[in-house]
């Protein structure tokens, strides 16, 4: 058996495997593509994305997430706001107790701002994670976050690549 300390996986987390919490998301299939859409209306909207990567007990030994990209479209209208996008570090314990908290995280130049973040156009956001670590078998990351849409915003969430090391 040998050793494995691949630096360049990514893992693609498709629209449907994130958790919308308002709106009505319809899965579309368009121009060969296919998305989840919310239909345009004047509201929030929560996103949740679980970070699912492989993962060990044994230290330095799994994954280590360096960076993850959300790729989604907005038309017709730029977003009201686009102003929380928070990744937290969820433990769970061995009795069960769930804790949970921010990592610290920056973002590419195009979308380090809301306003950057809201206007219409195809995006490709990348949140790059200050000190990746290695994660054991009892925390997960959970991606968090909020759409302010206009009455006509329409929002395309394409889906989210995962970029990390795995070892092994």
């Amino acid at each position: 058996m040998g050793y494995v300390n691949d630096t360049h996986m990514s893992r693609w987390i498709d629209p449907g495997a994130i958790i919308k919490s308002a709106g009505t998301w319809t899965r579309t299939y368009s121009s060969n593509k296919i998305f989840d859409r919310r239909t345009a209306a004047d509201a929030n909207a929560n996103l949740f994305v679980p970070i699912t990567i492989p993962q060990n007990s044994s230290i330095e030994k799994g994954s280590k997430v360096a960076s993850i990209d959300v790729f989604y479209n907005i038309t017709t209208a730029a977003l009201d706001d686009f102003a929380t996008v928070e990744l937290n570090k969820e433990t769970v314990s061995s009795v069960g107790a769930h804790t949970a908290a921010a990592v610290t995280t920056s973002l590419d130049s195009g979308h380090d701002t809301a306003a950057e973040r809201k206007a219409t156009g195809e995006h490709k956001m990348t949140i790059t994670i200050t000190t990746p670590e290695f994660l054991d078998d009892d925390s997960f990351y959970m991606l968090y976050m909020v759409i302010d849409a206009a009455a006509s915003s329409v929002f395309d969430l394409v889906g989210v690549r995962v970029n990390y090391t795995f070892r092994a």
